[in-house]
């Protein structure tokens, strides 16, 4: 269960896109020339129109308290003709922002709907939303030059999410049956908040299901850094080589989580 309010949800959404916005208007070369490195063959017209258009799939959830799963054309299909200048990228993600607030603010946290893995309320949404959009934004702040940090309570809470999500069957379904293994005796994993006070989780990858917990213990592999660079590590924003990151013991198996617990990147 996340600390975090549906209303402090919302506003991070809204203050995340704005940061996104500032981007895109302040792109030297304009976005159609700027690149996004996190995105490989996404320049900043790619990334707001697909932010743009997740607002508005995840609204259109909400809004109508779907019950299965709604088409997500607008959230996979960027270079379908669409918005194109600055101003028009503008305006596009402030009205899809506001679209996407309007409807959790409307529908409250515990209105039931669709979620694409365990929830079923809106409040499952107005996290999601928050993170996708803190992730973009921080694409955008990269490719840019501009700065990018991750409030405590907000990193904190990216960092559990993901927990929950890398903890679903689905992390050892995907893989396949010649996949190497992730879970086995002693296979077990520490991250550690290297700017906050008990800010640590475990991950339990000894036998199934996976389980974790906060919680300060030796591990096969130990990570340290920073809260914001921890979450951008799990999203592949940052890598176990970076000099923002500690990896003491079997990086093998790190390497093996990172890419098992983020399955549902790509689906």
């Amino acid at each position: 269960m996340s600390d975090v309010s549906h209303e402090a949800y919302c506003g991070e959404i809204s203050s995340r896109t704005d940061e996104l916005r500032a981007a895109v208007r302040s792109a030297a070369a304009g976005p159609a020339g700027t690149p996004v490195p996190a995105c490989p063959g996404w320049t900043l017209t790619e990334l707001a129109r697909h932010v743009g258009g997740t607002h508005r799939w995840a609204a259109r959830i909400v809004g109508t308290r779907a019950t299965g799963p709604v088409p997500h054309d607008m959230v996979d299909d960027v270079f379908s003709p669409g918005p194109e200048t600055p101003d028009a990228l503008d305006a596009w993600l402030a009205e899809g922002a506001a679209e996407l607030t309007g409807a959790l603010r409307e529908a409250g946290p515990d209105a039931p709907l669709w979620t694409v893995a365990p929830g079923g309320t809106a409040a499952f949404w107005a996290r999601r939303m928050t993170h996708e959009t803190t992730l973009h934004a921080a694409d955008g702040a990269f490719a840019t030059g501009a700065p990018f940090a991750v409030r405590e309570d907000l990193a904190r809470d990216a960092l559990d999410e993901w927990m929950g999500f890398g903890a679903l069957p689905r992390v050892l379904e995907a893989a396949g049956p010649d996949a190497p293994p992730l879970t086995g005796p002693g296979r077990t994993l520490h991250l550690h908040a290297t700017d906050a006070a008990d800010a640590e989780w475990l991950v339990d990858l000894t036998d199934v299901p996976v389980t974790w917990s906060h919680a300060h213990e030796k591990a096969a592999v130990a990570v340290r850094a920073p809260l914001s660079d921890l979450v951008l590590l799990l999203y592949g924003r940052r890598t176990p080589a970076d000099a923002s990151v500690e990896v003491f013991g079997d990086t093998d198996l790190l390497a093996l989580w990172l890419e098992r617990s983020g399955f549902w990147l790509r689906k």
